[in-house]
Formats: C-alpha cells, sequence, structure tokens
C-alpha cells in the first residue's frame, strides 16, 4: 500500500551562507528519500524553511549593518537559491518570518497552554554585560556540571547528552565574545516536560527500527527532563499569545520553540498556497500518514523528544490530560529521526580566512550539483563523522562517477549512434546478456529496500556495483570488434542501453540533473526528474521567495524503463568532466588548502 509521506527537514539558519556540512545531514538524504518515494507510487510532503529567530540572528544583523529583518530576508534568499541549484525537491521551502507562520505557533502555544503543558516560573537569564542584550542558550559555554566537559553548551552538553540551563554551567562564558554573562531574574513560560516523560518514554518504546545512535541518546534524554524555558526577553520573534503578554515589548517565543512548530506551519500554508486549506491533515492527523524527520546529529534532542513531547501536550496525552486542540487536530508523532552524522572539514584545511567553510553556493557553481550529491550519498556522515578532502572528493568523481558512470554511458550510446543510429535492435540473448538484465532488474527490489530504510549508502553502492556489471559486460563483449556480426552486435549495446536505463532509474534519487540528461540521450522526452522552482510569493505585507516544484507530472518511475528499438540517438556530450587531480593539493581558489 502506498501511503502518504511526510519528509520533515531541518530548517537552516539564516545567519549565513550554508557550507557543504549542513546539506549533508538535512539536505542530501531527504531529497533522495522523497524522489524515491516519489517513484515508487507515495504521495509525498516535503517541506521545510529558513530559520529566522533568536539573538543570532540580531547578532549577524549587527555586524553587517543591518536590521534583523534585512538579514533574514537576506540569507533566507541565498539559502533557498542554493537549495534549489542542490536540486532538492520540496513541495514548499518556506520561512518563520511569515504571519502563516506566527499564526500557528500561537496556535500550538495556546493548545499547550490550555491542556496544562505551559506554565509560567522564574529563572536566571543570562545577558550580555556589554549589550545588555540576552544570551541564548548556545552562544553560552562553559563547563558541564554533570561530566566536566569543558565546552557543553547552555542548553545541552554535547559529551554526556544531558539537558542543562546555561546557570549551570561553570565558569560560563559568552560564545560572541568571551565575556562572562550576568545572571538576572525573570519570568518565562516553560514547557512542562517532566509531565509528559511517561507519554514520551511509552512512545520511543515503539521506536525499535531508528538508527541505534538516535534511540539510545532519546532514551537517556528522558532520564533528566526538566521543564525547558520557550519564551525568552527579546523583541525579535513570534509575540506570546496571552494577555499581559502579547503587546510586551521585550517577550517572545524561544526560537527552539517556533522552529519546531515549522514542520506544520509549512504544511499548512503548502496546502493554502495549493488551493486545498485541509490538505494539510493528510500528513499530520491520519494515523496511516508516514513522517520522517531528517537532520544532523546536534538537533536529535530537539526532535526525537522535544517535538514529540509539544504534539503529545497539543493532543492532551501527557500525564495531566487535556483535549485535542480543535484547530490542529490529533498530531500524529514522527515515524522516524533520521539523523546523521557531522561532515567535519578538518581535514580539506580550508584557509582560516574563509572560516573553515566550503560553501554550497561556490561549490555548485564549480562542480555543478550531481558531484556534491555523489560524493554526499557515498561518502558522507550516514553513520559515522567523515572528515571532508579534497582529495578524496576528487578520487570519488574521477574514478567512480566520471569514469565508471559517465564514460559507460557516453561509449554506449556513441557507438550505438555511430553504428546505427538509434537503439539497435535485440538478437537472441546469450547467458550472458541474460545475467546483466537480470542483474539490473533485480537490484530495484535491493537498492529500493536500502533506500525505503534509509540506508542511502548501502543503496547507491549496490547501485553503482551493477555499473561495474555493465562496464565488464562492455569489456567483455567487445561490441567494437563485431562488425562481421552486426546482429550480435546490436544485441550487445541494445542489452548495455538497457543495462544503463536501469542503472539510471536505480541513480535518479541521487542523481537527477545527470538522469534527465541520460533519459533525453535515449531518447525520452519531457521531464524525467522533476526540479524545484524558485518563486515569488506574497503573505501579508512580506514578499519573498520559496522552493516549491511540480513533481507529480514526472516520468520518473522505480522499475525498469524498457527502451524501444529504432529511438533515434544523437552523439552524446561527457556527462562528468574530470576534475583536474592537482585540485587535490591545492583546493579551488575559493577554499583554498592552507599552506603554513
Amino acid at each position: 500500500m502506498c501511503a502518504d509521506v511526510l519528509a520533515a527537514v531541518a530548517w537552516p539558519y539564516a545567519n549565513g551562507p550554508r557550507h557543504i556540512g549542513h546539506v549533508s545531514g538535512f539536505g542530501v538524504p531527504s531529497d533522495v528519500f522523497s524522489r524515491f518515494k516519489r517513484m515508487t507510487g507515495h504521495n509525498v510532503l516535503m517541506v521545510s524553511g529558513t530559520d529566522e529567530h533568536g539573538t543570532a540572528i540580531q547578532v549577524k544583523a549587527e555586524q553587517e549593518g543591518l536590521t534583523a529583518r534585512e538579514c533574514a530576508d537576506k540569507y533566507h534568499r541565498i539559502i533557498a537559491t542554493d537549495l534549489q541549484g542542490l536540486g532538492l525537491s520540496y513541495d514548499l521551502y518556506t520561512r518563520t518570518t511569515t504571519p502563516n507562520h506566527y499564526a500557528v505557533v500561537q496556535e500550538v502555544f495556546t493548545a499547550l497552554h490550555d491542556n496544562g503543558y505551559v506554565v509560567a516560573q522564574t529563572q536566571m537569564g543570562a545577558l550580555s554585560p556589554s549589550t545588555g542584550r540576552t544570551l541564548p542558550d548556545r552562544f553560552i559555554e562553559g563547563i558541564c556540571p554533570i561530566c566536566g566537559f569543558d565546552g557543553a553548551r547552555g542548553d545541552q552538553c554535547d559529551n554526556c547528552g544531558n539537558q542543562l540551563d546555561p546557570a549551570d554551567l561553570i565558569n560560563p562564558r559568552s560564545r560572541i565574545n568571551g565575556e562572562a554573562p550576568n545572571f538576572v531574574e525573570t519570568e518565562h513560560f516553560f514547557l512542562d516536560l517532566p509531565k509528559l516523560a511517561d507519554a514520551l518514554g511509552a512512545w520511543l518504546d515503539t521506536r525499535e527500527d531508528w538508527r541505534p545512535n538516535v534511540l539510545k541518546f532519546s532514551h537517556n534524554l528522558l532520564a533528566d527532563l526538566r521543564p525547558r524555558a520557550i519564551t525568552r526577553d527579546l523583541d525579535w520573534g513570534v509575540p506570546v499569545p496571552l494577555d499581559g503578554w502579547r503587546d510586551a515589548p521585550m517577550k517572545r517565543i524561544y526560537v527552539w520553540f517556533d522552529a519546531v512548530i515549522g514542520y506544520l506551519s509549512a504544511s499548512i500554508e503548502w496546502a493554502r498556497r495549493n488551493g486545498d486549506p485541509e490538505s494539510w491533515r493528510t500528513f499530520w492527523n491520519s494515523e496511516t500518514a508516514e513522517s520522517y524527520y531528517f537532520m544532523g546529529k546536534d538537533n536529535i534532542v530537539f526532535h526525537s523528544v522535544i517535538w514529540p513531547g509539544i504534539m503529545l501536550g497539543a493532543n492532551g496525552q501527557g500525564a495531566v490530560g487535556g483535549e485535542v486542540h480543535e484547530a490542529l487536530g490529533e498530531l500524529q508523532l514522527p515515524t522516524e529521526v533520521v539523523s546523521s552524522e557531522f561532515l567535519t572539514m578538518k581535514g580539506s584545511k580550508v584557509a582560516s580566512s574563509r572560516g573553515a567553510s566550503i560553501f554550497v553556493g561556490d561549490f555548485l557553481k564549480e562542480f555543478g550539483p550531481d558531484a556534491l550529491r555523489f560524493y554526499i550519498a557515498v561518502a558522507g556522515p550516514e553513520n559515522q563523522d567523515t572528515d571532508f578532502t579534497w582529495d578524496e572528493f576528487i578520487r570519488r568523481i574521477n574514478y567512480e562517477l566520471a569514469n565508471e558512470w559517465g564514460n559507460l554511458v557516453n561509449r554506449s550510446i556513441s557507438m550505438a549512434h555511430k553504428q546505427v543510429g538509434a537503439i539497435p535492435e535485440r538478437g537472441e540473448l546469450t547467458f550472458e546478456d541474460g545475467q546483466l538484465l537480470d542483474a539490473s532488474s533485480n537490484a530495484f527490489t535491493t537498492v529500493g529496500e536500502h533506500i525505503a530504510a534509509r540506508r542511502f549508502k548501502a543503496g547507491i553502492t549496490e547501485a553503482m556495483r551493477i555499473v561495474g556489471l555493465a562496464n565488464k559486460y562492455l569489456s567483455d563483449q567487445e561490441p567494437w570488434k563485431l562488425k562481421e556480426d552486426p546482429e550480435r552486435r546490436d544485441t550487445v549495446l541494445h542489452v548495455a542501453l538497457q543495462a544503463i536505463s536501469d542503472c539510471n532509474t536505480l541513480l535518479t534519487p541521487f542523481l537527477p540533473h545527470s538522469a534527465q540528461k541520460i533519459f533525453e540521450a535515449l531518447g525520452g522526452e519531457g521531464v524525467w526528474a522533476a526540479q524545484p522552482e524558485l518563486v515569488e510569493v506574497t503573505d501579508g505585507d512580506l514578499t519573498y521567495p520559496i522552493l516549491q516544484g511540480d513533481y507529480a507530472s514526472e516520468q520518473a518511475r522505480w522499475a525498469p524503463r524498457m527502451i524501444v528499438a529504432g529511438t533515434p540517438l544523437q552523439k552524446p556530450t561527457p556527462l562528468f568532466t574530470k576534475l583536474d587531480e592537482t585540485l587535490g593539493q591545492t583546493g579551488p581558489s575559493w577554499a583554498p588548502i592552507a599552506t603554513d
């Protein structure tokens, strides 16, 4: 049965361009999964947007002489453009500064408050002595009082995984300028997570097929759940929808709370923009729908504990009960939190003037989208931290993507074009012919099972194994030596082209741009793998770009596409440009390897 599938993709933060480490965690894996699910006939909704609230945006804005709104506008457009260039097939990529998002966040806050899971408490808030501005938890670091790790953040310790408050840290300091924060008493609303702990634990016990690191980390967090502040003393964010707070100039909903609600608000915006305002409920209120949340490991706690806790509280399913909020309906908890590890850049040795970052936009201009997508799929941080190096990237592209796949496509189509001018007729098959065709056909099951289980590296590795078999077949059969036996030559070329067509389908979720070109090179017409479009829209008095796409009309399906003899073929052009191997030692000009 084809289920409705929500692909909820982590929201990149709008305080600068995103680097390739970001898209290796949330971007490419979510798109591979969504494209595959569409190809297998599922109804997919892939949503995300730019996360634009919080002190970090204000700090960045001051550094650039902008207002917070101008800063968010600038980086939202840059990030959206980069994600479009990478080919991430969002049904909607939006932002958190829209009237729609504000309204949905306030609706969820109200549901939690009405059900008794949001309570007012006083706490010690951290202020910057030099600016008087609230310091967000993640902008404070110090020594963890539990494990002694020096480098714990004000919200959690990445070493032991425990939830923290900034005032808990030993020797706390601002990550902005190193100064020790002042702590003052202030009143805030808190999400009462302890009242949701039992319900969260019972739900997590049902999540047996998650990646082990995610499940273990999430269970460990339950032992030390405490109420967590969801408002802050600042003027940039979603207003608190309660009398006495609504118009307070320095009280706003905290950015971590409003960001996770973005998956829901983006779904509601998508439904409205598509002319069916209630269609979001298919993905959020239906018990048969599936939902997969894609992010890096630093976001696990927000998606495996806090966001499910928010949904349980809004549903009235915690220790104090409550009612399902009428406007929201009963929200369905995540099917899986698909967390990747980190793509680090120590080995890339990028010069420090670049901040040791390799930005997506620069990468796309130099190498194109499918080179980056291929590298992330075959060598990315799916199950362990992975260090990016330029020499490994060059090797992967030249010897795997260009030599193995690109060369197979180019020489096979070139021979068929030169000898026949079209896809050749197929004669009687030999054992070797049938062996290759069986392997490429059977791979749909194997590769499909891997992608469906979020094992993307295993999926593309198996697809590339079939590419290797096709290369060996072509070398063994030597069709260029069969001039005296044109029927056999044509059969070999036909079998090779069918295997290429199969491999192209298998690789479509990973390499949609080149898949479109190969589809056309084999005589296909129209859209095989649809791409996202950047569209200017208006919400209230706000005009901004979104990503959306017409993916329902694409032709890509997860099954062998049988080639048709006699289909005209044109002389192909190389799919992938081999890269200068000296880049492995120097890096490109925009991200040079440091020489000191």
